[in-house]
């Protein structure tokens, strides 16, 4: 329970807190990507870490992905549930996207913080990691699966650690289902040790500033990112505002699959309805709830800074509707490990697209809407990464050329990197001229790679945006299309946007990635 303070904490006092807890989770993601092994964690940063109160609600993050810190606080509350008496010392893993995960590569781990007496947890940090392989069908765990079995293993959430013991009949049998036992071992690794630092710094943080106070500037920064989210939309003229676009296909089946939204603006809240989006589909692209409720949460706080200058949201104005069996809120075993990297790009456009009827002025054009997802290895090496595209040009700016956007927040992997850790070659690494499209402000150009290898692999690419373009805004012009090649003996071939495939040595897969929308008309 939250004593009850004497009196509110001062402005500077707030934001003081608000950093404080800010840069414990920043810390906690120095330390995995450094205490990681693989070259997606360790090089792309593809983790997120963040700090939660007693009831499993979010705090703090840091700057990591959007598509896992939407969801993570679900997964905190999963763990909850299934352990509500947890010890000093235990730590819960997960990653069942039908409990608060995204897809299965994405491996949560859960830490209680008790402090003093206290008899039950006061905090619970987290942290979250894509693993390069987690089983399944293919190698880098991204098949064209239409279970979510074969997708890899599934993990509910389990005890991982036991008052600091390590569960090792859970790490055994789940480590022999894997491909590189020995790589998954480290990073696990890695994530124990951000979420062992987590639990010091809010010890010692308690110990400098006394319990209830930090109790007090939890409570109190939450109740001024209500306030701000509130002012921010109060600056959107109410109204019901509606936007349809379409993911390409399902990989299975070539139906465009569309997913839509109604967006109803009322004063000072906001209700997001996804009810006529698609059904469930055959394919890999369903996107659990927990991430159409983390792309919700992204688009808004995009929008509350660009309305305010504050970077922060609260979720308290924010109402989500799925209907129950649909792409955007699947029921289980629906294939999900697109949904995450593919259909949260398109549940981001249709969003902006509903936005932009209201504030075209504020609302970029569409990016590149896709993640580029590259999985590839065998019985001996399995790598995963996403590639960056063009972002949309607003009414202020043009778009930025090669960045990942909306929904990743990942780095570049340096082709040092690879070429040291893989057995390929990167011929070709650079940006897409003409991709970008024309307008007022042109949207960013796309990128293109081009992968070696020098051995035989298993490949799979997860890509959109190969038949539709990403639209332009205010008259501006759309950015051009990706394509992917198979580069071989026998000549060059275009490869489905969704594709699994096996490469020969020497054989070349090339990825030439979408350019952003443009905004407004150029005369």
């Amino acid at each position: 329970m939250i004593p009850s303070p004497s009196q509110k904490l001062s402005p500077i006092e707030l934001e003081i807190f608000k950093n404080l807890f800010a840069s414990l989770c920043e810390e906690m993601g120095v330390v995995l990507g450094r205490s990681s092994f693989s070259p997606n964690i360790k090089e792309r940063k593809d983790y997120s870490c963040a700090l939660f109160d007693s009831k499993g609600e979010l705090v703090a993050q840091a700057a990591h992905i959007p598509v896992h810190l939407g969801s993570m606080p679900l997964s905190v509350r999963a763990a909850i549930q299934t352990f509500p008496k947890l010890r000093p010392g235990d730590c819960v893993i997960l990653n069942n996207p039908y409990q608060g995960g995204t897809h299965l590569p994405d491996i949560t781990l859960v830490a209680p913080v008790f402090v003093g007496a206290q008899k039950a947890p006061v905090f619970y940090v987290a942290n979250r990691a894509h693993h390069a392989d987690v089983g399944g069908r293919s190698p880098g765990s991204m098949a064209l699966a239409t279970r979510l079995q074969d997708e890899g293993v599934i993990i509910p959430p389990t005890l991982f650690k036991r008052e600091g013991r390590i569960n090792a009949p859970f790490l055994k049998n789940f480590l022999s289902q894997l491909r590189i036992p020995e790589e998954r071992l480290a990073d696990l690794s890695a994530q124990v040790s951000a979420n062992d630092l987590g639990v010091r710094r809010l010890k010692e943080l308690t110990a400098a500033y006394g319990l209830k106070k930090i109790l007090q500037a939890m409570k109190e920064n939450g109740d001024y990112e209500e306030k701000i989210t509130r002012a921010a939309l109060k600056k959107i003229p109410s109204g019901d505002y509606y936007y349809e676009d379409f993911l390409e296909d399902d990989g299975i089946t070539p139906r465009a699959i569309p997913i839509a939204v109604r967006l109803k603006i009322k004063k000072h809240s906001v209700v997001a309805d996804f009810t006529r989006s698609s059904p469930q589909v055959q394919g890999p692209v369903n996107a659990p709830r927990s991430i159409t409720h983390s792309a919700l949460a992204y688009v808004f706080r995009c929008l509350v800074n660009a309305l305010t200058g504050e970077d922060c949201l609260s979720l308290r104005p924010l109402r989500l509707i799925t209907r129950k069996g649909s792409v955007v809120d699947p029921r289980p075993p629906a294939a999900v490990a697109g949904g995450n990297v593919e259909t949260s790009q398109r549940i981001v456009d249709v969003l902006l697209g509903a936005l932009a009827q209201a504030l075209p002025n504020i609302i970029p054009a569409a990016s590149q809407g896709t993640m580029n997802n590259v999985a590839f290895g065998s019985s001996r090496f399995t790598y995963y990464e996403t590639l960056a595209g063009g972002s949309g040009a607003s009414a202020s700016c043009a778009g930025v050329d090669g960045v990942h956007t909306h929904m990743t927040n990942t780095l570049n992997t340096p082709i040092e990197a690879l070429e040291t850790t893989l057995p390929l070659r990167i011929l070709t690494y650079r940006l897409r001229g003409g991709s970008g499209g024309r307008g007022k402000n042109r949207g960013g150009e796309g990128l293109v790679r081009e992968y070696e290898f020098l051995t035989e692999a298993q490949v799979s690419l997860l890509s959109e945006r190969r038949r539709r373009k990403p639209w332009g805004l205010s008259g501006g012009g759309p950015g051009q299309k990706g394509s992917n090649w198979l580069v071989a003996r026998k000549g060059k071939k275009r490869l489905a946007g969704k594709c699994e495939l096996k490469v020969k040595k020497g054989d070349r897969i090339r990825v030439e990635t979408p350019g952003g929308g443009g905004w407004g008309r150029k005369f």
